[in-house]
C-alpha cells in the first residue's frame, strides 16, 4: 500500500484561516456595541415621551443604560454616558432649531449633554456597591438637579418626571415632586436590569446572594407598590366649591419668528375670540365664564403706552362681561417685562405679574458680545433683554384665587410651587408656541403642566396663542383641548382646592435628600476603591 505525505503547507491550506485583519475588525465591532446601546438606549428615553404615551420605555432604557455602565472605569462611562445624553437630547430638543437653525440646537444639546456624561460616571462608580440600582438612581436625580440650575439658571426640560404624564407612577409627584417621581422610574429601570442579570447568574451558576436578589427585586417592586400607594393623594375633588373658566387660543397669522410682526393681528385675533364667545354666551349656548385666561404674548403691543391697544382688551374685557388676564410686552422705567395683566371690565388693568424664570436666548442674551461677534444675527433676534419679576403671580379673579406660571416656569420646580404656596387655589400655565411651528415642544410642555396638576393637587390650565391649549384636572387628566394653529375657546366648571400635597409642603427637601443619598454613594464607593488600592500597594 502507497502513502501519499502531504506536506505542512498543503495541509494548512485545507483547514478554514480567518484573516488576523477579520479578527482586528470583530474585535472592534464588540468595542463598539456598549456605545451604541448607550445612544440606542438615550433614544429609546426619549421616545417614552409626549405626543407618544409610551411612558414604560423609559424602563428599558436605563435597563440598558444600567448593562453598558455597571463596573465601567469611570473615563469610559463618561464617553458612554455623553452618548446616552445625545441619543435622549438630541430628538428631544430638535424644536429649539425650528426657526433659527441647527447651530443654537446643537450647543444646547452639547452642554446638557455633558451633565449626563458627569452622571454616567457617577452611576459607573456607584455599580459595585450592594444595592447599587439606589445609587445609582440618585445619582441621576442629582444630575437634573445640576442641570435645573446651571448655566445661566439651568435647564429642566427633559426630567424624567416630565416623561410620566400617562405613566402608573404619576401619583409620586403628589409625594414627592418631580424628584421622587423620577428617581421612581430610574430605580424601576435600573432595578430591571439587576433582575434579569442575577436571573442569568443563577442559571449560570445556580448561586445568587440572597442579600443582592432581594435588593434587586425591591428597586423593581418599591416605585410600582409606592405608586399604588400614593393614589390616595391625587383627587379632583373640589374643595373651595368651583369656578367656569374660559381658555383664549386666538391662534397667530403664520408660526414662526415673524409672527411678532404682526403683533397687533395677533391682539385683534384674540379679541375677535373673546367676542365670539361672548356672543355664545348671550345666546345661551355656552356657559357663562367666571373669567377669562388669554396666552402669554397675546397683547405684545404695550396697553399702558398705546391707547388703541387699551381700548381694544377694554372692549373685549366688556364684552364678556368678565376678568380677562392677558398676556402682555410691557415697558416700565426702561425695562421689559413679559407681564401679565388682569383686566377688569369695569376698572380695567388691577393687578400684573411679571415672568420671573425669564429663558436664556430668547428673553435675554447672556455674553451678548461674545455670540454678537459669533453672529450678529442672533442679537438682532433678543434687541433688548427681559428684566425678571420678583414676586410670585396669584390673581383674585371673581373669588377664585388663580396662580400664574408663564410658559418656561412650568419647567421649574420652585415657580409652580411658589404659586401654590401663596394661595393659588388653580393654575393657569398661559404660554406661547408660536415660534416652534408644529413641533413637538407644545406636548412637551402640556405633559409637564399635568405633572404640576398631580404634584400640588390642582386644576391647570394651558391658554396657549396657538395651540395646544388644554384644561386639566388635579388629577392629571385633560379634559379639555384645542387643535393647533386654530382660533377656539374652551369653557369648563372646575374645581378649586385649597390643601397642599406632600410634595408642595416638602418643596426641595425630597430633591436635597436624594443629592445627599447620591453624594454618600459616590464617596462610599470612592472610599473602598482607594482602601482596596492601599491594600493592593502593601
Amino acid at each position: 500500500m502507497t502513502v501519499t505525505a502531504t506536506s505542512v503547507g498543503e495541509s494548512d491550506q485545507l483547514e478554514p484561516r480567518i484573516a488576523p485583519g477579520a479578527w482586528t475588525w470583530a474585535r472592534r465591532l464588540v468595542r463598539l456595541v456598549p456605545a451604541a446601546a448607550a445612544a440606542l438606549s438615550g433614544l429609546l428615553l426619549y421616545v417614552s415621551f409626549p405626543p407618544r404615551t409610551l411612558w414604560w420605555l423609559a424602563l428599558p432604557a436605563f435597563a440598558v443604560f444600567g448593562w453598558v455602565l455597571r463596573g465601567r472605569g469611570w473615563k469610559a462611562a463618561l464617553g458612554l454616558g455623553y452618548l446616552f445624553g445625545l441619543g435622549f437630547l438630541l430628538p428631544l430638543l430638535v424644536w429649539t432649531g425650528v426657526e433659527v437653525g441647527p447651530g443654537p440646537w446643537l450647543a444646547l444639546v452639547a452642554i446638557e449633554a455633558l451633565f449626563v456624561a458627569l452622571v454616567g460616571a457617577g452611576v459607573a462608580t456607584v455599580s459595585k456597591l450592594p444595592g447599587w440600582p439606589v445609587w445609582a438612581a440618585a445619582v441621576w436625580i442629582a444630575g437634573e438637579a445640576a442641570r435645573a440650575r446651571a448655566p445661566f439658571n439651568g435647564f429642566p426640560w427633559g426630567k424624567v418626571a416630565f416623561g410620566q404624564a400617562d405613566g402608573v407612577f404619576l401619583p409620586l409627584a403628589a409625594v414627592g415632586g418631580t424628584p421622587v417621581l423620577g428617581f421612581a422610574v430610574v430605580l424601576c429601570g435600573f432595578g430591571l436590569y439587576e433582575v434579569v442579570r442575577l436571573a442569568r447568574q443563577w442559571r449560570r451558576t445556580g448561586e445568587v446572594r440572597r442579600s443582592a436578589a432581594a435588593l434587586g427585586l425591591l428597586s423593581l417592586a418599591v416605585p410600582v407598590v409606592g405608586a399604588v400607594a400614593a393614589r390616595p393623594l391625587v383627587s379632583d375633588t373640589a374643595e373651595d366649591g368651583s369656578a367656569t373658566v374660559a381658555v383664549i387660543q386666538g391662534n397667530v397669522p403664520r408660526a414662526g419668528l415673524d409672527f411678532n410682526s404682526q403683533r397687533r393681528a395677533v391682539l385683534d385675533h384674540h379679541v375677535r375670540e373673546t367676542e365670539r364667545l361672548a356672543a355664545e354666551v348671550k345666546a345661551g349656548r355656552v356657559a357663562r365664564p367666571d373669567f377669562v385666561l388669554w396666552p402669554e404674548n397675546s397683547s405684545d403691543i404695550d396697553p399702558f403706552a398705546n391707547p388703541d391697544a387699551r381700548t381694544v382688551i377694554d372692549t373685549a374685557a366688556k364684552s364678556i362681561g368678565v376678568p380677562i388676564s392677558v398676556g402682555g410686552v410691557v415697558e416700565r422705567d426702561g425695562k421689559l417685562y413679559n407681564e401679565q395683566i388682569l383686566w377688569d371690565p369695569a376698572k380695567g388693568p388691577v393687578d400684573t405679574y411679571d415672568k420671573r424664570q425669564i429663558q436664556p436666548f430668547g428673553e435675554y442674551l447672556p455674553l451678548r458680545s461674545l455670540i454678537g461677534a459669533i453672529n450678529p444675527n442672533w442679537t438682532a433676534m433678543v434687541r433688548q433683554d427681559f428684566s425678571r419679576g420678583t414676586k410670585p403671580g396669584v390673581f383674585t379673579m371673581d373669588g377664585a384665587k388663580v396662580g400664574l406660571v408663564t410658559c418656561y416656569e412650568a419647567a421649574f420646580d420652585w415657580a409652580v410651587r411658589s404659586e401654590v404656596t401663596d394661595g393659588a387655589q388653580m393654575i393657569s400655565v398661559p404660554s406661547n408656541n408660536a415660534t416652534f411651528d408644529r413641533s413637538e415642544m407644545t406636548y412637551q410642555q402640556l405633559a409637564m403642566s399635568r405633572v404640576r396638576a398631580v404634584e400640588h393637587s390642582r386644576t391647570v390650565t394651558v391658554p396657549v396663542t396657538s395651540g395646544v391649549s388644554a384644561i386639566i384636572m388635579p388629577d392629571g387628566r385633560i379634559t379639555q383641548k384645542t387643535g393647533m394653529f386654530v382660533a377656539d375657546s374652551l369653557v369648563q366648571k372646575v374645581p378649586l382646592r385649597s390643601s397642599q400635597t406632600p410634595a408642595t409642603r416638602l418643596g426641595i427637601l425630597p430633591e436635597v435628600a436624594l443629592v445627599l443619598v447620591a453624594a454618600g454613594g459616590l464617596g462610599w464607593a470612592v472610599g473602598a476603591g482607594l482602601r482596596k488600592r492601599r491594600a493592593g500597594d502593601v
